[in-house]
C-alpha cells in the first residue's frame, strides 16, 4: 500500500459537503486544525482510534474537547469517503445520519 488515499466528500442534494460544513461550523481554528491533522493521518493509512459503527461506516474518535468524531467509509486501498462529524453529545444521531448518508452516496455512485 503506497501513497496517500484520495478523499471523496459525501454531499447533500445541493452539492455541499457534510464534513466541510460541520468542520467550518467549529469556532476554534485550533480545533479545526487538530481534526484536519487526524484526517491527514487517515489518508496515509493510520486508522488508530477508529472503529466500525456498521453499514460500512467507521468512526474516528478524536480525544480533544467534547470528544469529536469524524465519520468516514474506507473504499478499497485508494479512497476514503468523508461523511460528517460530531461530538460525544450527538454521537447516536451522528452515527444514524452517517449511515443514511453513506447508503444514499452508494446508491447514487
Amino acid at each position: 500500500m503506497g501513497g496517500e488515499r484520495r478523499l471523496v466528500y459525501c454531499k447533500d442534494e445541493r452539492e455541499r459537503s457534510y464534513f466541510s460544513r460541520w468542520l467550518s461550523s467549529l469556532k476554534e481554528k485550533k480545533t479545526q486544525a487538530r481534526i484536519q491533522n487526524k484526517v491527514r493521518q487517515l489518508r496515509v493509512g493510520n486508522f488508530s482510534n477508529c472503529k466500525s459503527v456498521g453499514g460500512g461506516v467507521h468512526e474516528l474518535k478524536i480525544n480533544y474537547g467534547p470528544g469529536y468524531r469524524v465519520y468516514f467509509a474506507p473504499e478499497g486501498e485508494e479512497i476514503i469517503v468523508l461523511i460528517g462529524g460530531g461530538d460525544n453529545s450527538t454521537q447516536e444521531v451522528d452515527i444514524y445520519n452517517a449511515k443514511s448518508r453513506y447508503r444514499r452516496y452508494k446508491e447514487n455512485d
